[in-house]
């Protein structure tokens, strides 16, 4: 099961029987709102804080997730989630609501293949039979805490992203029809220095380009193995440097088939700066837009790499540097 150092091959191939994604009014005028199962109109979402849509989002996800795949809540062991949230209190909240046993994960916007893998690597040892699992991000929360509160209207860099309201579920078993998991490779803490908050996607290259490449040296693969190799959030400025760093690795990785759930989530002329990112953004362009191509047979093999900057409020105040991770998931039709 182990190759390698840090990836791991799951031999049972466990299958993503269903997801559940919900977006807020500016992802309903994106790029990918077919992909969607819920879309709301304004980012309250008949809540009276941000924060408490924040929890609905994941809320909603995990139900029509389940709802889906017909079966009941009471049958899910296992809920692994997390969000970018002060000690994830979205999802905890969220999972009180579900009754599920529950495990809090925290990687920033790595924690959708963070929590896949996990699963994955749940269900095929014979740990459970159902594992849901999932991320979330809100907007107006996420600024609040990391930034400035919206209604400030502070000026960002050309540098900076927009954060992703919404929450992507996806439930996990030992039998079933769908796309099937077949490995994960675990990240390690990469830290170039870079302590700017509004280049997320340039100090997460590094992370993201250290993960795959063991992925494809542990699994003995070449990129052309994949149709796609998806990154989770560098948008512009990431996607650049990962391109520059494959040169210098000499990993030869074919630039059309190297895209980002930042860069494909909005559509051209939406004011998003260099893309987007957020804990969400990953899992809802995953678990929709990219799983709903495979189930049309439009692509059969993609490999999934989550970034994260795992910074607070506290340390960039304090000016340190930003520690990244990436954690890559590979997503096959028919275990193929």
């Amino acid at each position: 099961m182990l190759a390698g150092h840090r990836t791991w091959i799951f031999e049972q191939k466990p299958v993503i029987i269903s997801t559940g994604t919900v977006g807020g009014p500016f992802e309903a005028n994106g790029n990918i709102a077919n992909d969607f199962d819920i879309l709301h109109s304004d980012l309250w979402m008949q809540q009276d804080s941000f924060e408490k849509a924040h929890k609905l989002l994941m809320d909603e996800a995990c139900q029509k997730a389940i709802e889906k795949a017909g079966i009941q809540k009471e049958q899910v062991q296992f809920f692994l989630a997390g969000d970018l949230i002060n000690q994830i209190t979205p999802t905890s909240f969220a999972a009180k609501t579900l009754g599920t046993p529950y495990f809090g994960l925290f990687g920033a916007c790595s924690t959708s293949m963070e929590g896949l893998a996990l699963s994955a690597f749940l269900v095929n040892g014979n740990g459970a039979n159902y594992v849901l699992t999932g991320a979330s991000s809100h907007n107006a929360a996420v600024e609040k805490q990391f930034r400035y509160p919206t209604e400030y209207g502070g000026q960002k860099p050309p540098t900076s992203q927009w954060t992703v309201t919404g929450g992507g579920a996806a439930l996990l078993s030992n039998k079933g029809n769908g796309p099937r998991v077949t490995s994960a490779t675990i990240g390690k803490v990469i830290d170039m220095g870079m302590s700017d908050p509004f280049n997320m996607g340039g100090a997460m290259a590094p992370a993201a380009v250290d993960t795959i490449e063991a992925h494809l040296k542990e699994r003995g693969v070449d990129a052309s193995y994949y149709d796609l190799i998806i990154t989770g959030d560098l948008a512009h400025i990431g996607r650049e440097v990962s391109l520059d760093l494959f040169k210098k690795h000499e990993i030869n990785i074919d630039e059309d088939k190297f895209v980002d759930c930042g860069l494909t989530i909005y559509r051209e002329g939406q004011p998003v700066l260099a893309g987007a990112s957020g804990a969400g953004c990953s899992a809802v362009v995953t678990y929709g837009h990219f799983l709903n191509r495979m189930k049309k047979g439009e692509l059969n093999r993609i490999l999934v790499v989550a970034t994260g900057a795992l910074l607070s409020p506290l340390t960039s105040q304090q000016n340190q540097s930003i520690p990244c991770i990436a954690h890559a998931v590979s997503i096959e039709n028919g275990g193929v």
